[in-house]
């Protein structure tokens, strides 16, 4: 499932680094509607969680999830995920305007959930998903791929922290992702199911800003999208950008688009500029073009000299064994829930503000 071509359907394996016994955390993942599914369910189980059920309207989909984890028996249902006592979290990549709502009934049976980015598509369901929060208790938790389930970008973080760089004052991120759009499913046209260029893959450069720089909220300066280069799909839009400033005095600027060509040996040339007060990183996720199509490099400059990095397989993705513990002990070791709401408050807020350029 692992692939470079095709970003829907990238799932990064690690090493296994189970911070749980067998069978102490179960977990159950349903409606399989984007291939992040088995990243996810990959972090989960190589921290030691046990998949135990899948459901999907599709037979077709749960049994091959099914097959590629042997632990989970095909569900009849939903209901017959959230009534099992035995699951603590259930998994989800619905598509885009079902994952708020699904979430809150995940909650409401008394288990944690785990959905791909962006969570939301209306503001309204955000602000349900806060309530029900406060109702239950329960965790609404993000799969923000891009910073979570890249080695280079979890070592980014060790180093801000370690005040490397000095402090973060600026942030430029570039998302890239090739449109495939062939192999596309029908809801990626449509804009009231997908929510938008800004509100999906610009998800992943909200949070990682919001990580990076330490902000805990930030003001939407300006934002625009576009339809450059599909006017076949009038819905779709494959060109977004926004700015922001951060409450902490940091700046940030994000592009993202659905142009990668065809000739990049990757499915999108992610980057990120971090920069400091006393030096800056530059992150180049999946590959360093021209050069090795492998990803994880990371670029520092400091009052040490020039470094370049080649994190690949080197430090794994500390996020998964953080949210199991956090689902056992009920801490935020892993994302804080604010955190994982402001990043989709913002992105859908860029999107809604967002002006249209032809």
């Amino acid at each position: 499932m692992t692939s470079n071509k095709d970003g829907m359907n990238y799932a990064p394996q690690g090493k296994l680094r189970p911070v749980v016994s067998n069978r102490d955390f179960r977990f159950a993942a349903v409606h399989l509607d984007h291939g992040h599914i088995y990243g996810m369910c990959n972090g989960l189980t190589e921290a030691g969680g046990e998949v135990v059920k899948v459901y999907d309207p599709d037979p077709g989909k749960a049994a091959e999830f099914a097959a590629r984890f042997p632990t989970a028996q095909v569900a009849a249902s939903l209901e017959d995920v959230l009534d099992d006592p035995s699951i603590r979290l259930v998994a989800s990549a619905a598509i885009p305007c079902d994952r708020g709502p699904l979430g809150v009934k995940v909650m409401e049976s008394g288990k944690d959930y785990f959905t791909d980015k962006a969570p939301f598509t209306e503001l309204e369901q955000l602000e349900e998903a806060r309530r029900s929060v406060r109702r239950t208790g329960g965790k609404f938790m993000v799969y923000y791929s891009e910073r979570l389930h890249v080695e280079c970008a979890v070592v980014a973080g060790n180093l801000i922290k370690q005040g490397v760089i000095g402090r973060v004052v600026n942030v430029i991120g570039c998302g890239p992702h090739r449109l495939n759009k062939t192999a596309r499913p029908d809801w990626f046209f449509r804009r009231r199911q997908h929510g938008g260029i800004l509100c999906d893959i610009g998800s992943h450069q909200i949070e990682q800003i919001l990580s990076f720089t330490g902000a805990r909220d930030a003001r939407i300066v300006s934002s625009t999208v576009a339809n450059f280069h599909a006017k076949e799909y009038p819905e779709l839009e494959d060109f977004g950008e926004a700015s922001l400033l951060m409450d902490n005095g940091a700046t940030a600027y994000f592009r993202v688009d659905w142009l990668s060509p065809v000739g990049l040996g990757t499915w999108g040339d992610g980057r990120t500029i971090i920069q400091g007060t006393e030096g800056y990183i530059e992150l180049r996720k999946y590959i360093d073009i021209a050069r090795d199509r492998k990803g994880d490099h990371l670029y520092l400059v400091n009052r040490d000299g020039e470094q370049h990095f080649t994190l690949s397989g080197q430090v794994g993705y500390p996020f998964f064994g953080q949210l199991i513990l956090d689902c056992l002990h009920r801490t935020e070791k892993a994302m804080s829930q604010e955190h994982a709401f402001k990043a989709a408050e913002l992105c859908l807020l860029a999107q809604k503000q967002a002006v249209c350029v032809e």
